[in-house]
């Protein structure tokens, strides 16, 4: 359609692909984490950022799915410099043994890439006894950055390269709560509503990201802070979202961009 051939002030269109934005750029030196690396988002981006030179962490769940993943990506891509670690961003046990294994490992960390995320599930609690989605859109990514963010500042200054921190949120950030977040209802099953519960977390996303980017602006640091709403794309997110899914399922070659797994 003409809407996705379109092209913008910066020669792209919404139908151009990561492997053409990031055409000619080389980031060899560089190392990332990136949160939820096995599908959807995370995977293209794992390999996009792998393509280009960058020595990717991939931060899983599932560390079988992510050294398979991880080998795909290098029967690909020869040269890709890639490491499998655990981590349950759920878990503040896991985040808190990623965050030490990470620093212990000795690497710079130049870009960080919150990104694993999950949508409108039914009402559960995580082993910290925090509102899944919110557990796991934002208060493990939130712990994590916040553990990291010494390492980032020092590889910035050392490098002097400017660190970039990318929080994965959604234009969905402004279907939530109309209290916006419900600080005193976060594990209210009775009121729980799993698509509003899911902006809120997204809500979160982009005031932590709004407010990071303030601080380290104010403390005069070489790091940027960014949200963004990937757009409208088919993934595993909406898997517990029979319409949205049923939706770019059906549409899905005419609106949305998709990564689904076959």
């Amino acid at each position: 359609m003409w809407m996705l051939s379109w092209k913008g002030a910066t020669g792209f269109s919404a139908s151009s692909t990561a492997e053409e934005v990031t055409r000619g750029i080389e980031a060899y030196g560089l190392t990332a984490i990136i949160t939820g690396p096995t599908s959807g988002i995370g995977l293209e981006t794992a390999r996009i950022l792998a393509l280009r030179g960058v020595h990717v962490v991939m931060a899983v769940r599932n560390t079988t799915a992510g050294h398979k993943i991880k080998q795909e990506i290098i029967n690909e891509i020869p040269k890709a410099k890639i490491d499998v670690m655990e981590l349950n961003v759920a878990s503040l046990k896991s985040v808190n043994k990623f965050v030490t294994e990470f620093k212990a490992s000795g690497l710079p960390l130049n870009i960080l890439i919150n990104n694993a995320g999950m949508m409108a599930p039914p009402f559960t609690l995580s082993e910290d006894n925090i509102e899944l989605q919110l557990a796991t859109n934002h208060i493990g990514h939130f712990h994590m950055t916040n553990g990291l963010l010494e390492t980032m500042k020092n590889t910035a200054e050392k490098s002097g390269v400017q660190g970039r921190i990318v929080i994965v949120s959604s234009v969905l950030q402004k279907t939530t709560y109309k209290e916006g977040i419900r600080f005193d209802k976060i594990n209210d099953e009775k009121s729980y509503n799993a698509l509003l519960a899911y902006g809120q977390s997204k809500l979160a996303n982009a005031l932590h990201a709004k407010e990071l980017a303030r601080r380290l602006k104010e403390e005069g640091v070489n790091i940027t802070v960014n949200s963004l709403h990937p757009g409208v794309i088919a993934t595993n997110l909406a898997r517990h979202t029979a319409v949205m899914r049923g939706t770019c399922l059906t549409l899905g070659t005419i609106l949305c961009l998709s990564l689904l797994e076959s």
